[in-house]
């Protein structure tokens, strides 16, 4: 049995969530769609990062407890993640028990490798990020990442020595095919970060500066870094070191971890070596994607550009928003977003070639069969059926590499060329001529290019693939149908169709 296990970063729990969360997730859950559809085992994991000064500071404006804060402030992700139709297997918080429990395991096993050590550095509040002193330019005093003001700190934490690991994990980028960067860029600036010596890694705060966070057990007066605690959501929600999840879907199949490219630092060099030093395996792979911008700026609070995934949907619907952040940009790659955009997508693609082709199709099928799909037919039809392998093994192969976009314009191909046949073909012509039978095997095909379409949809955009699915008679769900297999089980002759209202209107 194949498996697949597939992970979005934890979203922090304060953090107002906006399409840039939304397009990670939404692009996770289509892969891990497309692997359940192959009759793959899959294990998708997204969550909430809960702990951190901000976190404290957060709940201490609410007059709350930080645990009651969290707990209240996690549901905003758990509720936007069902309105987007995320399909995961489970939803993790970094102050679940059995996740902090295993935070202090590994803190144990890495205690021999630790040193303690004053610690003088520059910090990010927002990002929950230390820099070393010659990463920050002190004239400026801002966050390399965020560019927001940041401040020097000097205290005593433990330390994770990263130097010794350099040579070990520069190997690991260039010769072990079993951990991969993506795409070629991010694989890059990681390679460039490698040439210059490793700053060793604080992995712990000060309780009386930092006191929400997991209390580490051998010091009794500090708590856990929160990007080191959040890392290790990865293996803990699979029952490390023992469990058989972590053994299945971490030790047998790798990890594929999806995250922004602002992130790499952490994923791709702090990750691997926490796990190396660990004595646990790096994962399979890091995709690192890149940003929406809205007016060509990154989306921030400061610049009041943000853009909610809720509002998006309400006024669009979910599957046109999924449409736009899946097919708009190359995965891996910056995007802009901006509604005129979406409208040009929903009216081009999703109105006038998918939304035309059921239409048409179910209407000619009513007008001149009566809504029943005929016989299969040796007749000269439309053959779109040598079509369908082509496109099934295309979109294969764009989907293993990470790029959902050039899936979708694989499957576009097959739709476009469905409507420029009907217009090739002019079935109401055949019908007035009395070609009955050469009409039966065009509508037949049709149909069948219909049903395959749906097939193939199905991941990117469940909610209409289902409608056509239904819409077409299908009794059963679409979920439950297996590729490639189901391209060997044609449509039924005799079965009725469906027709409703159009899928797609046009927006002016």
């Amino acid at each position: 049995m194949s498996r697949f296990y597939l992970t979005t970063p934890l979203y922090y729990v304060n953090a107002r969530p906006h399409i840039g969360h939304a397009y990670t997730t939404i692009v996770a859950d289509t892969l891990a769609r497309w692997h359940r559809q192959r009759g793959e085992e899959v294990f998708l994991l997204t969550g909430t990062d809960e702990h951190g000064g901000k976190i404290a500071q957060a709940a201490a404006k609410a007059g709350l407890p930080p645990k009651a804060f969290a707990d209240q402030t996690s549901e905003t992700f758990k509720a936007l993640w069902k309105k987007l139709g995320i399909s995961y297997d489970h939803f993790i918080r970094t102050t679940d028990t059995a996740h902090e429990r295993v935070v202090q395991q590994v803190l144990e096993r890495l205690k021999p490798q630790l040193e303690l050590g004053t610690y003088t550095f520059w910090y990010c509040v927002p990002c929950e990020t230390s820099f070393g002193l010659n990463e920050v330019d002190s004239s400026k005093a801002v966050c390399p990442q965020c560019q927001r003001p940041i401040t020097q700190v000097e205290e005593e934490d433990y330390f994770l020595p990263l130097e010794k690991h350099r040579s070990w994990l520069k190997e690991q980028i260039e010769r072990n095919p079993d951990f991969v960067i993506r795409p070629a860029s991010r694989r890059n600036e990681v390679l460039a970060m490698l040439e210059k010596e490793l700053p060793d890694l604080c992995i712990t705060r000060p309780k009386e500066r930092v006191s929400w966070g997991i209390q580490v057990p051998f010091s009794p007066g500090h708590v856990t870094y929160v990007w080191f605690d959040a890392l290790l959501n990865y293996v803990s929600a699979l029952g490390w070191p023992d469990g058989e999840k972590f053994r299945l879907y971490w030790e047998e199949t790798g990890a594929v971890h999806l995250v922004g490219k602002d992130i790499i630092r952490h994923h791709c060099l702090y990750w691997p070596i926490i796990l190396h030093a660990a004595g646990i395996r790096p994962p399979r792979m890091v995709f690192a994607h890149g940003w929406w911008l809205v007016k060509g700026e990154k989306m921030s609070k400061s610049k009041g550009n943000i853009v909610e995934p809720e509002a998006v949907v309400s006024a669009y619907g979910l599957d046109p928003f999924r449409y736009f952040l899946l097919r708009d940009v190359p995965f891996g790659e910056d995007g802009v977003f901006s509604e005129e955009a979406l409208v040009k997508r929903i009216n081009a693609d999703l109105a006038n070639d998918l939304g035309n082709l059921v239409y048409r199709t179910l209407t000619m099928l009513e007008k001149h069969l009566g809504g029943r799909i005929p016989a299969r037919s040796s007749a000269a039809g439309l053959t779109l059926a040598k079509d369908f392998y082509d496109t099934w093994q295309k979109m294969t192969n764009f989907l293993s590499a990470m790029l959902p976009s050039e899936a979708l314009k694989a499957l576009w191909e097959l739709i476009n060329k469905a409507n420029q046949s009907v217009e090739i073909k002019a079935p109401w012509r055949l019908a007035k001529e009395g070609r009955r039978e050469e009409l039966e095997a065009f509508l037949y095909d049709l149909a069948e290019a219909l049903r395959v379409v749906s097939l193939f949809l199905w991941p990117f955009l469940p909610t209409t693939a289902e409608a056509i699915w239904r819409q077409m008679g299908f009794q059963g769900l679409l979920s439950s149908e297996r590729l490639p297999a189901a391209l060997e089980t044609p449509i039924p002759a005799g079965q009725m169709v469906r027709k409703e209202p159009p899928l797609f209107p046009r927006l002016e």
